[in-house]
């Protein structure tokens, strides 16, 4: 029990430390691997050894393909990809329903795109589509936003599942397939609240401000599609074909297939197609769009890698034993990586530093709850990102972005954004407790 109230010491210290006094996640995670050891009766060496073991072990595994997947998403962004498909989507279903090619077009984008930038890329096709429609930029910005939110949290290569997946060890196929199946009725349901509710406010936007797409200097869809698909079709293939209900022999075939799959050579090949399909003024400018990308992803993987030591120290300790029998009596099974998340994200505000520290805590009683398979470790990953989604608030930079290139103001921005966030989440725990109980 004292570990439980040692673990509980540290989780506020997290949450102090990222939201009042704004250290850096990563070294916050850091002081709380430390302090975990020592609390938890580890000595100097033990805590140093299982620090940098769970750093370093972490990012063998996830570091570069957060880095390709970075780089795809930059190119995204900078070439006009994102917009593209947006256009693309529009002309399939026309300007009035726009509002659902929002919310469409952010499901696809936000896979290699961090949601925030997502919206940022797209907020001036939101206000075009406002001018040329009529439909209200409430509606439209949270059906984007909503969109854009749902894969941030629950398909890879996004970084947080990503990690949560690479930390609690469950196949990235698994989680990419399921995640998807789980990512559309919990899109459906933020784009519904923002047909049916949002429609009653009413934003005004400056004429001024409004800019459409230069379709001419867009990419392809074609293109802008093709390095975000392939990835993703390779990673399900490998994760179908390695499934023991797959009797496939070994062989050249199944060799090329798992070799394909995987998610380091998967989204290189995403990024050898961005590379040669996306149009750049110049070389010198697709060198600097890949160093920019290298740059933003830095930042993520060196969280990832301490919420991974932070793992490796819970682990170390007997943290399985106590804290296990404590939570075990609660008998809320899939429910609680859902509270734990939803706890630390409505108090720190970023789903990404939620999603790595849930999956840091949760290591340990994966075991006493029985979710040891890979089919149940995929569904808690799942959990953890549904949680990582309640509650999108003030302290969270995504609900500022949201708000201010939207033109909302705050009040507006809590009954719209904050509160599809939270039906979001609930509706995303319900379908992954219904699946847990059908597949577990």
């Amino acid at each position: 029990m004292s570990n439980f109230i040692y673990l509980v010491l540290v989780i506020v210290f997290i949450i102090v430390a990222t939201t009042r006094l704004k250290i850096h996640p990563f070294l916050t995670l850091l002081v709380a691997s430390l302090a975990m050891g020592f609390l938890g009766g580890l000595d100097s060496t033990t805590i140093i050894n299982n620090l940098t073991e769970g750093f370093g072990g972490t990012l063998k595994s996830i570091g570069i393909v957060i880095a390709l997947g970075t780089i795809i998403g930059i190119f995204l962004e900078r070439s006009g990809g994102a917009n593209a498909i947006a256009e693309s989507f529009l002309k399939l279903f026309g300007e009035e329903k726009s509002h659902i090619t929002m919310s469409l077009t952010g499901f696809i984008v936000s896979i290699p795109v961090f949601c925030d930038s997502g919206f940022i890329i797209l907020s001036t096709l939101n206000r075009a589509l406002n001018r040329r429609t009529g439909v209200s930029l409430a509606v439209l910005s949270i059906a984007l936003a909503t969109g854009l939110y749902t894969t941030h949290v629950f398909v890879p290569p996004t970084p947080g599942p990503l990690a949560a997946a690479s930390i609690i060890g469950a196949d990235v196929g698994l989680v990419l397939i399921l995640g998807i199946f789980v990512s559309i009725p919990v899109a459906i349901v933020g784009l519904l609240w923002a047909t049916f509710y949002c429609s009653k406010f009413t934003i005004n936007v400056e004429t001024s401000e409004v800019h459409t797409a230069d379709e001419s200097s867009l990419p392809s869809v074609y293109q802008a599609l093709l390095p975000i698909i392939i990835p993703i079709i390779l990673i399900s293939i490998k994760s179908v074909v390695e499934h023991p209900a797959i009797p496939l022999d070994e062989g050249m075939f199944r060799s090329s297939i798992v070799f394909l799959g995987h998610p380091v050579v998967a989204l290189m090949i995403g990024v050898t197609l961005t590379l040669i399909n996306t149009p750049v003024p110049s070389s010198i400018e697709r060198f600097k769009w890949v160093s920019d990308g290298l740059l933003n992803c830095g930042s993520i993987i060196l969280i990832t890698g301490a919420g991974g030591a932070f793992g490796h120290i819970l682990r170390a300790t007997d943290l399985s034993d106590s804290i296990g029998q404590f939570l075990i009596h609660w008998d809320i099974g899939i429910v609680l990586p859902f509270l734990i998340a939803a706890f630390l994200k409505t108090a720190q505000g970023s789903s990404t530093v939620a999603i790595i520290t849930t999956a840091a805590m949760i290591v340990p009683l994966l075991d006493p709850m029985g979710f040891t398979s890979p089919l149940a470790k995929s569904l808690v990953v799942l959990s953890i990102g549904s949680g990582a989604m309640t509650v999108s608030h003030l302290n969270d930079s995504y609900f500022w972005v949201v708000s201010q290139f939207s033109n909302m103001d705050t009040a507006t921005a809590l009954r719209c954004h904050t509160l599809a966030t939270l039906f979001q989440g609930l509706v995303g725990i319900i379908v992954i407790s219904i699946l847990s109980f059908i597949l577990l």
